[in-house]
């Protein structure tokens, strides 16, 4: 009857978790899309902790008005801004795109005086006249850009067409950022959906955040100082390299947005976005963008006390920045090794795309927090074999000689003339061993 129970009981097991993996494996196929924004309001949370502390301190113990409060700040102080320059850098993008691709050989190129009296060659009218339209800011034209690859290539001894040359030059702009202006729309939607994810989840993590953390950790099969030394980790981790990264970023954006207003680009938002973007990109950083703005100003527009400054700025001001942010938001925090830190960036970038900035550092920390809870527990076992041999060995010891005797009784009749034997020597108490065995046992799990 037992052995028909038990086997019930595991195929019912069984069923649950097929049960319970399934249903798990739909819930995140349900949530993928929205576990990106949840990701990055968990980072704010961590980050803006302290904020979110001195609120609850001033309105004693509230947490929603707190919550709400932190909320605002994190938005006026953080998303509000980047949103601003994310906007005006599409919309330079956008702009750049129209004014700077267009076929070679049409109305304007074959008449340009029809363009500014807004008609056309192949259509007569008899409107009048209107005033040319300001030429449009660009950074960037494929005319000039063929101009300065032709003539590169000439300083080299190589002959090349300006016409090829140019309708190649649109032709890989038209790869690259007509998808990006094709798809603005849809983008502009998942990014909106996005945002509002990630402020809702942003405000109930920050009002529910410890319920929640309670909640997961009684769900979870783990013991409770492992449970808590993980939860302590992605916080040290999540303000050391997530806050470091990010705030290196945006100072090294906002410095070179300054230097490249005054050094007259046009598209100044949309340098200084990509000028954070690839910032948080290690060994590719803030110089992937001034330094080829600094080169098209140099050679190009022939400005060369402009290019000059713009050069040195960069190469003194922005890029060094980077040296100075890290160690002092790192200093004391990481204790990842330098080069394990820079491929845990680089294989998660690999991996998972812009977020594997964040995502690789968590990952290798959270396997060095695990390797170390694995190695307690293979301590506290061995400490527990100890503890049960010695325990074993005193038992013994105890009714060893009781049991010799009776054993010896049974076999044999003392002889009368036969010499007592003497009693063996006591085996040492193992007692005190024991005991020392399980108060460190004690001591090290209360650290």
């Amino acid at each position: 009857m037992t052995r028909t129970v038990s086997t019930a009981r595991m195929v019912s097991f069984l069923v649950l978790l097929a049960i319970l993996v399934t249903i798990g494996i739909l819930f995140i196929r349900v949530m993928a899309n929205f576990l990106l924004p949840m990701f990055l309001a968990v980072l704010l949370v961590v980050i803006f902790q302290p904020v979110h502390q001195w609120f609850r301190a001033n309105f004693n113990g509230h947490d929603r008005l707190a919550a709400i409060c932190t909320t605002t700040a994190i938005i006026l102080i953080v998303l509000l801004p980047l949103l601003l320059i994310g906007f005006n850098a599409t919309t330079e993008g956008i702009r750049l795109y129209r004014n700077t691709i267009g076929e070679p050989g049409g109305a304007a190129s074959r008449n340009p005086a029809a363009v500014q009296f807004g008609r056309s060659d192949d259509t007569e009218t008899t409107e009048k006249p209107v005033q040319p339209e300001t030429p449009p800011e660009r950074i960037f034209s494929p005319q000039e850009a063929a101009n300065l690859l032709v003539q590169l290539a000439g300083k080299a001894g190589v002959s090349l067409s300006h016409t090829e040359v140019e309708a190649t030059v649109r032709e890989k702009i038209k790869a690259w950022l007509g998808p990006i202006v094709v798809s603005s729309a849809r983008f502009t939607g998942a990014f909106l959906v996005g945002l509002i994810v990630m402020i809702i989840s942003l405000y109930y993590f920050l009002a529910d955040g410890p319920w929640m953390i309670r909640r997961i950790m009684q769900l979870s099969p783990l013991d409770s100082r492992y449970e808590q030394q993980l939860v302590d980790e992605f916080g040290r981790i999540s303000r050391a390299v997530v806050l470091a990264t990010l705030l290196s970023a945006i100072t090294q954006g906002l410095l070179a947005g300054v230097g490249y207003y005054f050094a007259g680009t046009h598209s100044v938002f949309l340098l200084t976005f990509l000028t954070m973007l690839l910032a948080m990109v290690p060994f590719v950083g803030a110089t992937a963008v001034w330094l080829p703005v600094t080169m098209w100003i140099f050679f190009v527009e022939e400005r060369v006390g402009a290019a000059i400054l713009l050069g040195v700025y960069g190469a003194a001001v922005v890029s060094m920045a980077d040296n100075v942010i890290k160690p002092i938001v790192l200093h004391g925090r990481s204790n990842l090794h330098p080069l394990l830190a820079l491929l845990s960036v680089l294989g998660g970038v690999n991996a998972m795309g812009p977020i594997g900035i964040f995502v690789g550092p968590m990952v290798v920390a959270f396997l060095y927090a695990l390797l170390n809870m694995f190695q307690q527990e293979v301590e506290g076992l061995g400490d527990a074999t100890a503890v049960n041999a010695l325990d074993t060995g005193m038992a013994m010891s105890v009714a060893g000689p009781a049991v010799a005797a009776a054993a010896a009784t049974a076999e044999s009749v003392p002889d009368a003339n036969a010499v007592a034997p003497s009693e063996p020597p006591g085996d040492p108490d193992p007692s005190t061993a024991a005991a020392q065995l399980r108060r460190r046992r004690r001591r090290r799990r209360r650290r």
